[in-house]
């Protein structure tokens, strides 16, 4: 049982938690057996019978109310003393005994919590887990403790705790107390394999272990089945094995119904009314009267127009934003929000928000009058409500997930290849009409002022070169199910996955139009070279080089530009980065000369990209290599952008009438086109 504290980032709202260690070991010693230990048996036999347990054996847990599975890390839970309350089914009004001695112990590489003790409560629940145990009953054990501090491991990432790796997501529970610890007979971890025995060894036993060495590892005492003497006759202070059964058959049905009530008070209080779902469960309300609390609670006060549900002011679009983010464990959020809103959606949302959980706060905002998830319709009409109510709102469901979707699609778009970023010429665009740029190359000279200080006019010549932007998009649908299974994921992966799909179409479409340049890197423009003699080395580069700095203008004179960049596939990218960086190139041949100097050492930055020479675009090769001028100078490539808006948009709004859900759409307006042959060199690299 597992009892949250105030933690500010990943702890669930507090509620009582049933926790049972996976492959827990409950046994018990028959007080009317004698104890071997060493070989020889003990001179007396205890008065009442006790126990060891495996009471956690520091794995993950799947826990009722907690999002994630759980782990409690031994090393920072605190005993505040060896003698902890023993109960059945974490219930203070059934009492069965207490520990003597509790430690955290290594089994393999693993550490577990182990704990010895007495059953010494004169209580039904004492008395049938005694019978039950001679019976050979398996019980289980479960630890009951509150967290102090949490910690959310995200998806993707990994730690070490207890001895054992776990895989994110998960919780934590980095600090914590223990209360108490119960037998039972099922717990919240279906995976338990607990043992329990009367412990009762033959005479030529020999127990592997001495409990009462402080410096041993406590272990189930447990023997075989020859050895184990036939089940003693029942004492008078032991119920009949009828009764035994009956109080069994009692106990279970009383926690089922506990259980049962308390989360039909949950379902009832819902997020809304916590303080009302703790009164409840401690002063064990029915659910009608915790319903009919939570409608008193809900009523408008005198003066307040009826039938509107007053949303919490404290919850603005900025902290919902800001708890999304914080759930879907989005880096740098420091950066995006300011203190007091990350402290706000921490504090409002301390386990994290659900997808339906947001969606209810802007139906609320907007007039919604509903409790619950139920009417998920509804709730999603009120949450995208257009209405007059919306007006007086500060929470725009659209806004949110359109703004909490972008951070993620920017992420997506920024997580494939840019290279093309690098290399071409930016242009912003207003429209998409085909825009034409003229190039002033020969008619730019200044002239000479004649007496007088008339300046001559300048022409733009007739080079002139083309480009529009189109505009590429793509829906991707949240549906019902996702917002039923309450699925705050779909609304960080969808947007990946936009942003992704926008970053591979804008490198689909610049590499296709600028590998595809049979007419543009060609012998005509002198702008590419081709033999043995272009492979990319030292005497290649410096062709290259020679070939760029040899071009003309159309009045045939320097064009005045430097090359600045060695653009390179995959298969070139080392020798292109030793050609950037090495200051001498030494040749292993006899006939070398040392040492050989690297001329062009610093002289041109390297780009790579995967797509020069994949086999899906036409004019690909592994071989074939490019020398650039940086494109702010000439560019040999344009990109133009709508409104100067490089990144995609994304756009959030409810599902069509036929689709149950939440639409998003992604788009990207842009346009790519050759420029300048001029502004560089293409070498084959092969004969």
């Amino acid at each position: 049982m597992l009892r949250p504290a105030n933690d500010n980032h990943s702890a669930p709202s507090p509620q009582h938690l049933q926790l049972t260690a996976p492959e827990s070991v409950v046994t018990l010693t028959d007080p009317e057996q004698s104890i071997v230990a060493d070989g020889n048996s003990a001179s007396s036999a205890p008065t009442s019978p006790t126990f060891s347990m495996v009471a956690y054996t520091g794995d993950a847990m799947r826990v009722m109310g907690w999002r994630y599975p759980v782990v409690v890390d031994l090393s920072g839970l605190q005993i505040p003393s060896q003698r902890r309350p023993i109960r059945f089914a974490h219930s203070a009004f059934q009492g069965i005994g207490h520990t003597e001695r509790i430690t955290v112990t290594t089994q393999g590489n693993h550490q577990q919590l182990v704990a010895e003790g007495v059953i010494s409560r004169d209580t039904p629940a004492a008395r049938e887990v005694v019978a039950s145990g001679k019976k050979g009953f398996p019980w289980q054990a479960s630890i009951g403790a509150s967290v102090d501090q949490t910690e959310l491991i995200p998806p993707g990432s990994k730690t070490t705790v207890n001895g054992r790796t776990f895989q994110g997501p998960i919780y934590i529970a980095q600090r914590s107390t223990l209360g108490e610890i119960s037998f039972v007979d099922l717990g919240a971890d279906q995976q338990t394999s607990a043992q329990i025995a009367a412990n009762a060894i033959a005479e030529d036993t020999t127990m592997n272990n001495n409990p009462t060495d402080p410096n041993t590892d406590p272990q189930p005492i447990t023997a075989s089945s020859k050895d184990r003497p036939a089940a003693q006759p029942v004492t008078d202070t032991n119920p009949a094995p009828l009764e035994a059964q009956a109080n069994l058959s009692a106990m279970r049905k009383e926690v089922a119904d506990e259980l049962r009530r308390q989360s039909r008070i949950r379902e009832v209080c819902g997020e809304r009314f916590p303080s009302i779902a703790v009164q409840a469960i401690e002063e064990g309300w029915t659910p009608d009267k915790t319903e009919l609390e939570t409608l008193r609670a809900g009523r408008p006060t005198v003066g307040s127009a009826p039938n509107v549900m007053a949303p919490d002011r404290s919850v603005t679009s900025a902290v919902l934003e800001a708890a999304c983010v914080l759930s879907a464990g989005l880096t740098e959020a420091e950066k995006n929000y300011d203190e007091q809103t990350l402290d706000v959606a921490s504090r409002r949302f301390r386990g994290g928000i659900g997808l339906q959980e947001l969606l209810l706060e802007a139906a609320w905002a907007n007039g919604y009058t509903g409790r619950n998830f139920r009417n998920s319709r509804e709730v999603l009409r009120y949450a995208f409500s257009n209405s007059v109510e919306a007006a007086f709102s500060t929470i725009d469901i659209g806004g949110i997930l359109s703004n909490v979707g972008n951070k993620f699609l920017l992420e997506g778009f920024y997580s494939v290849e840019r290279t093309w970023r690098n290399i071409t010429a930016i242009r912003n665009v207003s429209d998409f009409k085909t825009v034409t740029s003229y190039r002033l190359v020969g008619k730019d000279q200044y002239e000479q002022v004649a007496p007088g200080g008339e300046l001559k006019h300048g022409t733009l010549g007739n080079e002139q070169y083309a480009n529009k932007a189109d505009t590429y998009g793509l829906t991707l649908s949240i549906d019902r199910r996702d917002i039923i299974n309450d699925d705050l994921g779909a609304i960080t992966t969808v947007p990946r996955k936009l942003g992704r799909g926008s970053g591979l179409k804008i490198n689909d479409v610049f590499w296709s139009t600028f590998l595809g340049n049979s007419d543009f890197f060609k012998t005509a423009n002198k702008n590419y070279l081709t033999g043995a003699s272009t492979a990319l080395s030292i005497d290649g580069l410096t062709a290259g080089e020679t070939a760029f700095m040899d071009q003309v203008d159309t009045d045939g004179k320097p064009i005045g530009i430097m090359p600045a960049i060695v653009l390179v596939p995959t298969a070139l990218s080392a020798v292109g980065t030793t050609l950037w960086k090495s200051l001498e190139i030494r040749d292993t041949t006899s006939s070398t000369k040392y040492p050989v100097a690297n001329p062009h050492q610093g002289k041109f930055r390297v780009e790579v990209s995967r797509y020069l020479a994949n086999s899906q675009y036409t004019g690909n090769s592994a071989k074939a290599w490019y020398l650039l001028a940086d494109a702010n100078d000439l560019p040999v490539i344009e990109t133009a952008f709508l409104n100067g808006q490089e990144s995609p948009t994304i756009e959030t709004a409810e599902a069509d009438f036929n689709v149950l859900g939440i639409q998003m759409r992604g788009y990207h307006d842009f346009g790519v086109a050759l420029q300048d042959p001029r502004g560089g060199i293409k070498a084959k690299g092969e004969a």
